[in-house]
């Protein structure tokens, strides 16, 4: 898995940047056309602040949460100090807005390894683990949505395949889970010992099972709960912020919607997409594409702000300046490698 990352990095092709950078330009073409900044002023001036306070404030706190669950993830390979946790997310996604292609998960997996003695692999395992809970999450969410809100037809195909992917995962995993459970079973050791598997392989599904079927699993399914609500809030208090009048439920549409969009090859702090994917997503409930654009801008600069600002601050913390992260970001594939030899 190290040397699947190492190559990733250190081969990434210009054209997955170019994608990125391409993207986002037309994304925001395409929205400005209907942006009007005057329009904008005097909506500005109408902004009922202490929603957009409540929606930061979500927006941070799910972050919180987020690293909390990352600690309860890597229990079984000892103790995590919380405060170290929220440092390397907070400066991961400092990194995210501000270099393409989100390299902050890497970057946080790095700090977390280096300052809990950690090795990389496992820390960068439960980042997989992370984004497999949320993708089933968010599969789950679709499906109730889909059964309270009509989705336009392409955003029901998208949903269906994103059904069919996340069953085909869970069975794969389902399948591995009860590999190990057998090859682990089978014919104890004596002593007491545990039984050594042979291979990276199997070392990197081990771990996987040991983070699974521990105690801490379940505060971090939890977590992973908490997390998406708490976000679902942020985006639902910007919409009341800007005078629109919608449901938690089309917040929670919107938020999937931008979600799945940010997912694609993309600019630092996802510009572009997030607007694009956002006005897609408020016309779902027949918010018209001036407002839409408006909104998908106030949102984006009122949610990122407070996670640049805490992410510099995280950054500074763990000892890294805007430069040494430059330098940290393009030597994360040798410097983890090195970690878990």
């Amino acid at each position: 898995m190290n040397t699947a990352i190492q190559n990733a990095f250190q081969k990434r092709p210009r054209l997955l940047l170019i994608l990125g950078y391409g993207l986002a330009l037309v994304c925001l073409v395409w929205v400005l056309r209907d942006f009007h900044l005057m329009q904008e002023l005097r909506q500005l001036a109408n902004v009922n602040w202490k929603w957009v306070v409540l929606g930061m404030t979500c927006d941070v706190v799910s972050y919180g949460i987020q690293a909390l669950r990352w600690k309860f993830l890597l229990a079984p390979f000892g103790k995590v100090r919380l405060t170290r946790s929220i440092r390397a997310v907070f400066s991961g996604l400092f990194a995210n807005l501000v270099f393409p292609l989100r390299p902050g998960e890497v970057l946080r997996s790095y700090l977390l390894s280096n300052s809990e003695d950690i090795t990389i692999g496992r820390v960068l395992g439960s980042v997989g683990v992370e984004r497999f809970v949320d993708l089933v999450i968010a599969t789950a969410a679709l499906a109730v949505v889909s059964l309270f809100v009509e989705l336009p037809r392409r955003f029901q195909r998208v949903a269906d395949t994103l059904a069919i992917v996340t069953l085909v995962l869970l069975t794969l995993v389902a399948l591995l889970i009860l590999y190990l459970e057998i090859k682990l079973g089978a014919s104890p050791p004596s002593g007491g010992r545990r039984r050594r598997l042979p291979g990276k392989f199997m070392a990197v599904l081990t771990d996987l099972h040991a983070m699974g079927t521990a105690p801490s699993f379940y505060a971090a399914v939890l977590m992973s709960l908490l997390m998406p609500f708490c976000q679902v809030l942020g985006m639902w208090a910007m919409m009341r912020s800007y005078g629109l009048s919608l449901s938690l439920l089309a917040a929670m549409v919107v938020l999937l919607i931008i979600n799945l969009g940010v997912s694609l090859p993309n600019a630092p702090a996802n510009v572009g997409l997030y607007q694009v994917f956002c006005a897609l997503g408020l016309s779902v409930f027949d918010v018209d594409k001036t407002t839409a654009a408006g909104l998908s801008f106030f949102a984006w600069v009122a949610l990122t702000l407070p996670l640049a600002l805490l992410g510099f601050a995280a950054l500074l913390r763990s000892g890294m300046s805007l430069r040494s992260m430059r330098e940290k970001v393009k030597g994360l594939p040798r410097k983890s490698a090195r970690s878990s030899a």
